[in-house]
């Protein structure tokens, strides 16, 4: 190895460094200028952004709560018509609110304009049997077939005969068993003799503006006299009726009650009569 030889690694090519020239500095601070000019934009831009993003939100919850606002209102306006609409058409009846208390949490109640007048009536009535006596056979059995009622018929405003239990008011003086002799001779021109009480009717209605609560008692009368007859103006027609066929002819569900109850006992009740040797007038 010569002294000539260059060492290991001294005989590569040094890369040469560019010279740059004075302008070089300048060119890379303008630049940094543009980048700095530009990182400023684009943070303005990105704040623009921002606040636009912000003015949608703003907008959006503005016009949500004017929605609400609205909708509320809508919803308010609503509920008072129809609840104009549904005081009005309350069962024909004008209610009134009171003042409100000035207390908090005073309780709003709503009173009717107009009270009605309230009365009671008593009344009493029956029914008048006839064969009882006559209708028990040799074994003792009932025909039921063979014991007829007065019943009366009245023409109602639609023009229907409507049979009833004859009845009427109990005037003063009188108590239920003279009212129901009285009342079942006038309607049906029989003659009958209480012994026996079958029931009690109570209904309310409403005449002349008066609200009336009727008592009737009905009881059963034994046949002693008479002949039917219809000369009672508020009757239409009388008739005898099987009492096995009468709760059919009873146009009111209270008595077709009752007529279940005089059927029940009529059996014993004809016993009773064939056993005290009563006989039925003919």
């Amino acid at each position: 190895m010569t002294e000539n030889t260059p060492p290991q690694g001294q005989g590569q090519r040094r890369r040469r460094r560019r010279r740059r020239g004075p302008g070089h500095a300048q060119n890379r601070q303008g630049s940094n200028r543009q980048g700095s000019n530009r990182q400023g934009a684009n943070k303005q831009s990105s704040s623009k952004q921002d606040s636009d993003k912000q003015e949608h939100k703003n907008r959006k919850h503005t016009s949500k709560s004017r929605s609400s606002q609205r909708s509320h209102q809508r919803g308010g306006q609503r509920g008072n018509q129809r609840g104009h609409q549904r005081g009005g058409k309350r069962g024909g009846k004008n209610y009134y609110r009171r003042p409100n208390s000035s207390t908090s949490g005073a309780k709003r109640t709503y009173t009717p304009e107009h009270t009605m007048e309230t009365r009671d009536e008593t009344s009493a009535g029956g029914l008048v049997v006839s064969g009882m006596a006559e209708a028990v056979r040799q074994d003792g059995s009932v025909n039921l077939a063979r014991i007829y009622v007065a019943l009366i018929g009245r023409i109602d405003r639609r023009g229907r005969l409507l049979w009833s239990m004859p009845k009427g008011h109990v005037e003063p003086g009188e108590n239920q068993w003279d009212t129901s002799r009285r009342e079942v001779w006038e309607e049906t021109g029989i003659y009958g003799e209480p012994f026996e009480e079958l029931g009690v009717i109570d209904y309310w209605f409403v005449s002349d503006g008066v609200r009336i609560h009727k008592t009737v008692h009905h009881n059963l009368l034994r046949y002693v006299d008479g002949v039917l007859n219809n000369d009672d103006p508020e009757v239409t027609e009388v008739a005898w009726v099987p009492i096995s066929e009468l709760i059919e002819h009873l146009a009111y569900a209270d008595e077709r009650k009752l007529a279940r109850i005089a059927i029940d006992r009529m059996p014993d009740l004809a016993r009773a009569e064939r056993d005290a040797g009563r006989v039925t007038p003919r």
